[in-house]
């Protein structure tokens, strides 16, 4: 199997399950796995294939698409792309488990669904500037009739926010790709080709901007935001997962693989400003998160701080932060979707609240034993503990923090401090409550179901391997910095 199986596999699954009939909700379901597996079937193997040989040249596709302004269908998967490919695979199975309840027009569900898992295969393995735009814009239908349809809390406001921020940064995007083509001679989107060319320093120091807040934006960074705890908490379970694991990884992928190679000049500019709002970031998502009293938006911040570690690994630039950067995509994709899918569609689909002060009549810790075990591991796995991926992802970030600016490591790890304590106390307070003798008991819940406990394993096994024998994941994404479109701005050490 090659990379050429994911975008097929998700688009040809979420036609098929449209094609079924209404009355074969079970078959949407079955469809939409075997499509989901597939895919990361595709992504794992593949990985596989390039640390034996890696040597070997990189998989490409490259024909015209339309060819008049030089637009050309290339796809290519050096070992970054297939990190994140695998991290796509792998939410793509485990959000189809933990929607394996849907009983509201699972068909659409399960289509829409895997139309965003095609998008972000897409843009991942693009290589033409506008193949990956219009890879993102597939992304954002999908994303709102997701929540629109079957959310909760405020899901109409929560579903029409993402899309108006999305299309404001794609106007954004758009701007900034036409700028570089138009610059460049207009004959190719290529990325090597706009990469390599001679952009003046007034252009840059205006176009990078536009571009790097274009893709920023769904990245999270601060103070454009807002619209990710708002959507993650109005979103379905699959959705929130998505969302937090691989839809805000396209805008941080976006930012590293166009914005930042097109433009190093304005970048070498705005490096002190980016790395500021990563910090902000990290910060005030860490503080907002600790006063949160709904489990989700007490998770939504934390992506958003999370996502400060990604931004800031890729403002410093140089080898350990931006390896950092990619593991922590890979990293925060997994803890989150863990978090949100317990939080989501197990313990909220039994107790019908997430209000950490109503939790604790359930005793989750007694009534759901699983979910408390997953979500302790998953809350460790969050708050970056040595044997975890988000430990190995975070390290990384802070000694490439240390090379560049080392006076800043004393607020990240105010911000780790933060992450700390309102993990515990979301933990505690919704999982391990204090509860009285004079308490009435608590009520019966239905235990885990077959799906869940297989995705709650299947992301916690993903997170250990990682903490545990990081050199494979550090080897694909050190072979792909060293491509040449990395090399007019990354620093070393």
């Amino acid at each position: 199997m090659t990379p050429a199986w994911t975008i097929p596999s998700a688009f040809a699954g979420a036609l098929l399950v449209l094609l079924l009939p209404a009355r074969m909700a079970m078959a949407s379901r079955v469809v939409a796995l075997v499509a989901a597996i597939v895919g990361a079937l595709a992504a794992g193997v593949s990985c596989l294939a390039r640390l034996r040989d890696p040597d070997a040249g990189i998989w490409s596709f490259n024909v015209p698409w339309v060819p008049e302004p030089g637009i050309r269908f290339h796809l290519a998967a050096d070992g970054l792309a297939l990190t994140l490919l695998f991290l796509t695979g792998i939410t793509a199975i485990a959000g189809v488990l933990f929607s394996w309840n849907v009983e509201k027009r699972p068909r659409a569900f399960f289509a829409w669904f895997l139309t965003i898992i095609g998008g972000a295969y897409g843009v991942f393995l693009s290589r033409d500037a506008f193949l990956l735009f219009v890879f993102y814009e597939i992304v954002i239908l999908p994303k709102y009739l997701l929540i629109a349809i079957w959310g909760s809390t405020n899901k109409e406001y929560g579903a029409m926010k993402l899309t108006m921020y999305s299309i404001g940064a794609s106007a954004l995007i758009l701007l900034g790709i036409a700028t570089a083509y138009a610059a460049a001679g207009g004959t190719s989107f290529d990325l090597m080709h706009l990469a390599s060319a001679n952009y003046s320093d007034g252009l840059q120091a205006w176009a990078f901007p536009v571009l790097f807040l274009g893709f920023a934006v769904l990245a999270g960074v601060w103070p454009l935001h807002t619209w990710a705890p708002t959507g993650h908490v109005a979103a379905p379970t699959a959705a929130s997962m998505l969302l937090a694991g691989v839809v805000m990884k396209l805008g941080a992928y976006g930012a590293l693989v166009v914005a930042m190679p097109l433009f190093e000049q304005g970048f070498e500019q705005w490096k002190p400003v980016i790395a500021g709002l990563a910090v902000t970031g990290i910060l005030y998502g860490a503080l907002t998160a600790l006063t949160q009293k709904d489990l989700k938006f007490v998770i939504g911040y934390s992506s958003v701080s999370h996502m400060g570690f990604i931004l800031l690994g890729l403002a410093v630039a140089n080898h350990w932060g931006l390896r950092g950067a990619v593991m922590q995509m890979i990293s925060h994709g997994i803890i989150a979707g863990l978090l949100f899918g317990i939080a989501g569609r197990v313990v909220y689909e039994r107790t019908h609240t997430r209000d950490l002060m109503a939790l604790k009549d359930f005793d989750l810790w007694k009534t759901l034993p699983g979910a408390a075990l997953g979500f302790t591991l998953a809350t460790a796995a969050s708050m970056g503990l040595p044997g975890f991926s988000g430990f190995v992802a975070e390290i990384s970030v802070i000694i490439g923090l240390w090379q560049k600016w080392p006076w800043l490591t004393a607020l990240v790890a105010l911000g780790i401090i933060v992450t700390g304590a309102f993990s515990l106390r979301a933990l505690h307070r919704a999982f391990f409550p204090e509860r009285s003798p004079s308490d009435a008991p608590p009520a019966k819940l239905p235990p885990l179901t077959w799906p869940e406990i297989s995705a709650i394993v299947l992301l916690l096994a993903v997170s250990i391997a990682i903490g545990l024998y990081p050199k494979p994941w550090i080897a694909l994404i050190d072979e792909a910095l060293r491509s040449p479109l990395f090399q007019s701005f990354l620093t070393q050490p």
